[in-house]
């Protein structure tokens, strides 16, 4: 019931938003065109959110079946995390990018996916992938996948029409606003939409690391996990994130270059804050500070909570 009326509040904000974007632009005219686009593109994001996003990142499914054994473990993993958890079995999808990440969508679990990049199911060994894929899940029982992918989609409308403001008659001076307001708008509008997201994203991420921790049944290796998709990530540019930056949120780690603090302003928790409530979990407390390595000039690994004394012979462990 609370995640349904959070979804509720949420909607209505950036709807409200939105239609105010276009009484700034075009007066009561451009208000109701506004109010009946956002009303358009709310039942349509329900329904398709999840295929936007997908489509956007260019990720392709895959399914058990598949003759690649590296694929077939990772989706494997997923299915018998989910039929553990008591969960729909959610598709399963990886998208062609060297940035090591991972993100859930869908409205609801019974219409879920879940997708990891190439980069991550290349660079984490089996028990960390599955503590990704963990959280993700986490995500998907918890419902978070719709507010996700909508306010994502929303929050990328908002700040495309307030960026373009000035072109639907920034120099009308009769125009609500004028041409003040018009710059203000173009500002304030996008802040304020992605400070919708950043209310609830750093809460729902604690939430689904500590969820994700009872799915796997093994929090450091989610912890080992963060700590090296975010010392990678800030080393590879994620184009299709920086070109649709209201997507960011949706990611385990935030893709965009530069993290900043865990505060208002941050989509994401600060990985030392995520990685020290997970080590709580196991009983053991925070590990040291980590400790980057620098090779080639990259900010390459950092010291992270092993997940495994055993020599790692593949990506799988096998």
């Amino acid at each position: 019931m609370h995640n349904h009326l959070r979804t509720f509040m949420l909607l209505a904000g950036l709807t409200a938003l939105f239609v105010g974007i276009g009484y700034l632009i075009g007066g009561p005219t451009g208000m109701a065109i506004a109010l009946a686009i956002g009303v358009a593109m709310n039942f349509f994001s329900y329904w398709n959110s999840d295929k936007i996003v997908l489509r956007m990142y260019g990720a392709r499914e895959v399914d058990p079946g598949t003759t690649d054994p590296f694929l077939r473990n990772y989706v494997s993993d997923v299915f018998e995390m989910s039929d553990k958890a008591g969960m729909p079995r959610p598709k399963v999808y990886v998208m062609e990018t060297e940035q090591p990440n991972a993100f859930a969508t869908g409205r609801n679990p019974e219409n879920a996916a879940v997708a990891a990049t190439m980069g991550l199911l290349r660079m984490l060994d089996r028990r960390e992938i599955r503590g990704v894929m963990a959280h993700e899940l986490a995500h998907v029982k918890n419902h978070d996948t719709l507010t996700m992918t909508i306010t994502a989609t929303l929050a990328g409308a908002i700040s495309s029409l307030a960026n373009f403001a000035l072109f639907f008659g920034g120099n009308d001076r009769e125009r609500p606003g004028g041409i003040i307001g018009t710059i203000a708008l173009m500002i304030l509008a996008p802040m304020a939409a992605a400070l919708v997201q950043m209310a609830i994203s750093r809460g729902r991420e604690y939430e689904a690391d500590k969820g994700g921790a009872e799915i796997s049944g093994d929090p450091q290796a989610l912890a080992s996990a963060l700590q090296k998709i975010e010392a990678y990530a800030q080393g590879i540019v994620n184009v299709t994130a920086e070109r649709n930056p209201a997507t960011g949120q949706m990611f385990i780690i935030n893709p965009l270059n530069g993290h900043g603090a865990d505060n208002l302003f941050s989509t994401h928790p600060a990985t030392a804050n995520r990685v020290a409530a997970l080590m709580k979990l196991t009983g053991r407390g925070a590990p040291p500070p980590a400790q980057p390595i620098v090779s080639g000039g990259r900010r390459a690994a950092t010291a992270v909570p092993t997940t495994s004394a055993a020599p790692k012979r593949g990506p799988w462990n096998s």
